[in-house]
């Protein structure tokens, strides 16, 4: 397959885009995009040293991917997203931006085999929600919702769904604690992001989980079999 080409995944009713961004030997990369944002069309500089392939998943609501009726978006929807793209593609190394780097920590926990290293780093819908506690129910509404026929991506219901998405520290911390413990790497998780929100911080302090710059991150997680 050559760069630049897309392939279709199915994620259930949705039809996913994997862009194939670069050539490489080994693992491959797989990027994943922020909060409103698609996949990109080339190679990202700081990614530009990996020496394997390199893939790009644009998540439901998103891109070239389906935007689904009614909403609906979790966090851990599109973890199942790139659980779907980690089917076809193997083991795979994560760099997640923004929402993606949440998403990248989720998925190094529930799939730590296949993960060989996630690194979150700064980007749109990387903290979420602020509140992590109970709150006052609300009812999200679109002033144009999407139809069969037009559907528009980013998907407005994803962001809304979102960057409204709550996210507390425990939670967090229980999914870098079961990559920490399923890997049999030394830090699975790098956090290469300078925005702080009490999940980031919180997961900081996780045994196995490191804190450097994306293309050390990357170097490092490029050495390992």
């Amino acid at each position: 397959m050559s760069p630049s080409e897309t392939i279709m995944l199915t994620h259930v009713k949705a039809r996913l885009a994997l862009h194939h961004l670069a050539e490489g030997d080994g693992r491959p990369l797989l990027l994943l995009h922020g909060l409103g944002e698609a996949s990109p069309i080339s190679v990202p500089t700081s990614a530009a040293a990996w020496p394997g392939p390199v893939w790009a998943l644009d998540f439901t609501g998103h891109g070239a991917s389906t935007v689904p009726l009614g909403g609906g978006y979790t966090s851990e929807m599109l973890m199942a997203d790139v659980d779907i793209a980690i089917a076809h593609l193997g083991n795979v190394t994560i760099l997640g931006r923004g929402l993606g780097g949440y998403v990248a920590l989720l998925i190094a926990g529930a799939r730590s085999k296949e993960v060989r290293g996630a690194v979150i780093t700064d980007g749109p819908g990387l903290f979420g929600g602020q509140n992590s506690g109970p709150s006052s129910a609300h009812i999200l509404t679109v002033a144009h919702p999407p139809t069969e026929l037009d559907r528009p991506t980013p998907d407005p219901f994803a962001l809304i769904e979102l960057s409204t998405d709550v996210r507390p520290p425990d939670y967090a911390t229980n999914f870098a604690r079961m990559a920490a413990q399923m890997s049999d790497l030394d830090r699975p998780v790098t956090v290469a992001a300078r925005g702080r929100s009490p999940w980031i911080d919180a997961v900081i302090q996780e045994v196995g989980v490191d804190t450097n710059t994306v293309e050390a991150a990357l170097a490092n997680y490029a050495a390992i079999s």
